[in-house]
Parts: structure tokens; C-alpha cells; sequence
């Protein structure tokens, strides 16, 4: 079982910055592959980034590659979301998510453990 809490969401003008955080509770943090997803009102949600398990390979959606970078920290049970250049379509409330020994996953499915979620708003 991991328990998962995403911190760091706001509001930002366009052009800014946030730095989202998703700490992890469990002991086999460094197993799982971790992925953000995001959910705009009247929208389903949507693949943003991963970072797989073994060697941090990582993949992002063409919406944000070159602007969004996923790390982890295995020490600290805790995976980021470094976003630059925010735009007003970024806005939506973002998930962090766990796949046991999985890879790179685009797909919702693919994930076993859910956060809460952090709103994140890019003013224009």
C-alpha cells in the first residue's frame, strides 16, 4: 500500500514557475514508477510525465516536453514536477501516481496508487 501527497500547486501568471512534490509513504518507494497526470474542468484526465523504477528513464506528453521535468528522490520518498514556462492551458488539478515496477505509462490504467491532487492555475 503507498499513500500518496502532491504539494506545491497555486496560482502563477503565464510565463512562471512551480515546482509540484508528490512524498510518498512505504518502504518500496524506489519499485515504483511514477507518473503526473492532469485533469482540466470538463476535461478527462491526461498523461503529463513518468519516470520509470529502474534506471529514471523518463517520457513526457508533447504539450509540455522541453518545459516540464519529473525527477525523484529515493532517499526522501518523494517525486517533483519542475514546471517553466506555464501557460493558461496548463491549468488543471494535478495528480501524481504509482505503478508497481512499472515503466513509462501514459495511460491511467496503468497505475495502482492515486494522490489527492494540487490545483494548479496559470493566469494569462
Amino acid at each position: 500500500q503507498v499513500q500518496l501527497v502532491e504539494s506545491g500547486g497555486g496560482l502563477v501568471q503565464a510565463g512562471g514557475s512551480l515546482r509540484l512534490s508528490c512524498a510518498a509513504s512505504g518502504r518500496t518507494f524506489s519499485r515504483y514508477a511514477m507518473g503526473w497526470f492532469r485533469q482540466a474542468p470538463g476535461k478527462e484526465r491526461e498523461f503529463v510525465a513518468a519516470i520509470n523504477w529502474t534506471d529514471d528513464n523518463t517520457h513526457y506528453a508533447d504539450s509540455v516536453k522541453g518545459r516540464f521535468t519529473i525527477s525523484r528522490d529515493n532517499a526522501k520518498n518523494t517525486v517533483y514536477l519542475e514546471m517553466n514556462s506555464l501557460k493558461p492551458e496548463d491549468t488543471a488539478v494535478y495528480y501524481c501516481a504509482a505503478d508497481y515496477l512499472g515503466g513509462t505509462g501514459w495511460a491511467p490504467g496503468e497505475y495502482d496508487y492515486w494522490g489527492q491532487g494540487t490545483q494548479v492555475t496559470v493566469s494569462s
